[in-house]
């Protein structure tokens, strides 16, 4: 079931679960309620987190990685949305898990680093900021 009632953006438009729900207004035909699909939830998480609704993004991406939990691509942009939701914790999880099933992802390795600065954590993040910039060419900046 979308939950999608009364979500409009200041300007007076529709917000991506509005607008994605009108979508599909029709698609099976009258009182058949559409199923959406996992492919349908992850454009319209992506949708949501470019509107920076990074809480509603995030609950819909959980059901994405849990759904497809081989893709990274999901699973880094359920990271990115818990670390703009202040769900630093959940964001670090996330981290790790992408970084061990792909030990040279370079953003995965710097959100991570950024994800325990924000934490307090700054020098276990030293490290991974540094394993971010050698894997991206980039000289690592130390303080």
């Amino acid at each position: 079931m979308i939950d999608n009632t009364n979500d409009y953006q200041p300007d007076g438009q529709a917000s991506a679960d509005r607008w994605a729900s009108a979508l599909h207004l029709f698609d099976n035909g009258a009182g058949i309620a559409h199923e959406e699909t996992t492919v349908e939830r992850w454009e319209r998480a992506q949708a949501l987190f470019e509107a920076k609704d990074y809480a509603k993004a995030a609950r819909l991406l959980a059901a994405v990685v849990e759904e497809t939990p081989e893709q990274n691509g999901p699973r880094l942009l359920l990271a990115r949305a818990y670390y703009h939701s202040a769900q630093l914790r959940r964001a670090e999880e996330q981290l790790r898990e992408v970084v061990d099933r792909d030990p040279v992802e370079h953003y995965a390795h710097l959100m991570l680093g950024r994800t325990l600065e924000r934490q307090g954590r700054s020098a276990e993040a030293a490290l991974w900021l540094r394993m971010a910039a050698a894997f991206s060419g980039e000289r690592a900046v130390t303080d």
